[in-house]
């Protein structure tokens, strides 16, 4: 199977849309679009879900002294190891770029794996022979609470 020989991940943007795009996976391009198939409205509403159990927001009033951030949904292709859709991913991401660092916010914190760290791990798989494992996180979320108040419109 080609899936073996070929990872999207290692390929540019540009050539994974012409990839899924033949594969027939249609990513939504708006918010409309997403909402007239029930499987999208059913991740939109997972995802809604998933931040109102996480206490992710308050709905208040937003005051005229604070700049807002725009937000917009965003739809991902999950491709499983065998190079076909796994399934479809909604997340609503805060447009935080409009914000000024020392003004709305004071400090940022995204924890990430280095490649080396992942690298190393292969190592070691490989080296002791371990079973490896695919795995999916549906919703994580880092459980610190903002310093700065920030309204999102």
């Amino acid at each position: 199977m080609i899936s073996y020989y070929l990872s999207l991940s290692n390929v540019s943007s540009l050539v994974t849309l012409v990839i899924r795009r033949d594969m027939g996976i249609i990513v939504p391009s708006s918010m409309n679009k997403a909402l007239s198939h029930s499987s999208s409205r059913s991740m939109v509403t997972e995802e809604m879900q998933a931040l109102e159990l996480n206490a992710t927001w308050q709905l208040v009033l937003h005051p005229s002294s604070k700049s807002g951030v725009g937000c917009k949904w965003v739809y991902i292709v999950k491709v499983g190891p065998d190079g076909f859709m796994d399934r479809l991913k909604v997340h609503l991401v805060a447009q935080g770029f409009t914000h000024m660092y020392g003004e709305d916010y004071f400090e940022t914190f995204s924890p990430i794996a280095k490649i080396t760290s992942f690298r190393f791990f292969s190592v070691l798989v490989v080296q002791f022979s371990w079973p490896l494992y695919w795995l999916d996180v549906k919703n994580a979320f880092l459980y610190r609470d903002l310093q700065e108040e920030a309204y999102m419109e």
